[in-house]
């Protein structure tokens, strides 16, 4: 299959919310064509009127990325349609197994530089069965990224420690630190900078750029609000439905 092919499959995949098989349950595919695959299914997205509003890595957590046995970041695309206002609705109806992670969110410059920091909160669904994947195939489904959500903007300039809570329902569901990003989310900025310019993505000034996750991902159900909490930061929150 063409890279458009396997672009197109997930495409679909993700406006169905139905699962499809790994990619590479048939083939290999190296890191480059997963990226291209990648870059194409953005393009499906912009054809249809979507905007770029920013990056996302993956595997900042070292303990997910022992696990997935890499050793390196992974880099992911938003757009415009993927970000849900602070306090809106989420529609898990139409995801494959959306689940939810607390983050840390940048406003970038026209250097590519940080100007403002964020709570926010990262809905992933990946789009293959089982919410099972290799690395290319993860790549090649955008980091599995489906939507996002932002909290206030502020200025911070240490974030290596902050406590992070992600609660359903007014309930603590998981916790944990920024420093389960990278060891201090500050160095997600010259992580996504060496990403982007090895395959291709734009730091534009304005741009979003999610950090990566500060716990484990949790699964969604509808009817619930969902809230993260980084100390210092405040909080963000989104509200499931179905249908």
């Amino acid at each position: 299959m063409t890279v458009e092919d396997h672009a197109e499959r997930l495409d679909r995949a993700t406006a169905t919310g139905q699962a499809i098989p790994q990619l590479t349950s048939t083939e290999p595919m190296s890191l480059a064509t997963a990226y291209a695959v990648q870059h194409a299914g953005i393009a499906l997205r912009e054809g249809r009127g979507e905007t770029l509003a920013g990056v996302k890595l993956g595997f900042t957590s070292k303990a997910k990325a022992e696990q997935m046995g890499v050793s390196d970041v992974i880099i992911g695309s938003l757009t415009d349609r993927m970000r849900i206002e602070d306090g809106g609705t989420f529609d898990v109806g139409r995801g494959v197994h959306p689940r939810v992670e607390p983050e840390v969110a940048f406003r970038l410059g026209p250097d590519a530089g940080i100007v403002a920091v964020a709570p926010a909160l990262e809905i992933i669904d990946s789009r293959y069965r089982d919410f099972d994947f290799s690395l290319a195939d993860v790549v090649a489904d955008n980091t599995s990224a489906s939507a996002f959500v932002l909290g206030p903007w502020t200025q911070l300039d240490r974030l290596d420690a902050l406590a992070v809570d992600l609660l359903f329902d007014g309930e603590v569901v998981a916790t944990g630190s920024t420093a389960d990003i990278l060891g201090d989310p500050l160095r997600a900025l010259p992580a996504a900078q060496r990403m982007a310019a090895a395959y291709g993505h734009r730091l534009r000034d304005g741009s979003v750029l999610l950090a990566g996750a500060a716990t484990a991902a949790v699964a969604l159900r509808a009817g619930t609000h969902v809230e993260a909490r980084v100390a210092g930061l405040g909080s963000v929150s989104v509200h499931t439905v179905e249908g």
